[in-house]
């Protein structure tokens, strides 16, 4: 298939397109250092969405969905992109899986995270805008007895962190830092 002619109508509209993309991703690009800031605004559109299912009393299935995929999104925030198990498993019996050494002649692997936290912040704000929209139309709102979804998202997300934070104590990270490291004997000047 050949580029559009300049002068067809579909080729304003991809040259429009292209502009707007353009003009939002500098915007994204822009709030890349505004953590707190972008973490709020989600939070705020993820308030008016828990407002709407509660005042409409329905979309149940919508916001049990959007848990869901929060909840993925989540654990692969919090999962180091080298999995520790699969590089064991692959033969690497001297311990080098990541994190700290634990003998002298091991390397340090900092924690990499499997979703960086721009992605993890840009995907659940898209996720919480795309739920909240759904909500405003009546053939995403299907009947379903919402305690049961409550009890189950309940059930599933306690088994899935009880697993998560098992394989962190069994291979040793942390996915998150607290302010500055401190180190017993140092001055900390």
């Amino acid at each position: 298939m050949d580029a559009p002619e300049p002068d067809t109508p579909f080729a304003a509209v991809s040259a429009q397109t292209t502009k707007y993309g353009r003009m939002f991703q500098s915007q994204l690009d822009r709030s890349t250092p505004f953590v707190t800031y972008r973490w709020i605004s989600t939070g705020v559109v993820f308030f008016l969405f828990i407002i709407r299912i509660i005042y409409a009393q329905g979309w149940y299935i919508v916001a049990y969905s959007l848990g869901i995929y929060l909840l993925n999104l989540f654990l692969a925030f919090i999962s180091p992109k080298f999995d520790p198990s699969l590089e064991q498993d692959e033969g690497m019996e001297d311990g080098t899986a990541g994190g700290l050494p634990t003998k002298e002649d091991q390397e340090f692997k900092p924690f990499v995270r499997r979703l960086p936290e721009f992605k993890f912040w840009y995907s659940t704000t898209k996720a919480i805008t795309i739920a909240f929209v759904c909500s405003w139309f009546q053939m995403f709102d299907l009947p379903v007895f919402w305690p049961v979804l409550v009890v189950y998202w309940l059930i599933l997300f306690v088994l899935t962190m009880r697993r998560q934070i098992q394989h962190m104590i069994k291979y040793r990270y942390v996915p998150f830092t607290v302010g500055k490291m401190r180190y017993p004997g140092s001055s900390g000047k």
